[in-house]
């Protein structure tokens, strides 16, 4: 499942990060309440999920392109200027 926003919308791997990140300052100052902060938890689980996921997928990509780029030809050297 992937975390929503607060209008129900997919978010990007950058809000998910944005908003990890503000969950881990807010556990570690220790203010939540119990119940508070255990959201926060379950809510920082399915973030990082999120953004474990996109990271995987966009290596994936990445060596999807340099084993395309291995196998391609290499550009034609330029003439010499007579």
């Amino acid at each position: 499942m992937t975390p929503l926003d607060d209008a129900g919308v997919s978010i990007s791997f950058e809000e998910a990060q944005r908003e990890l990140e503000s969950i881990v300052e807010r556990l570690e100052r220790g203010q939540p309440t119990l119940d508070e902060a255990i959201a926060l938890w379950e809510r920082g689980e399915e973030l990082l999920r999120l953004c474990l996921g996109r990271l995987d997928t966009a290596q994936g990509r990445i060596e999807e392109l340099a084993r395309r780029a291995e196998g391609a030809a290499p550009f034609p050297s330029p003439e010499p200027s007579a």
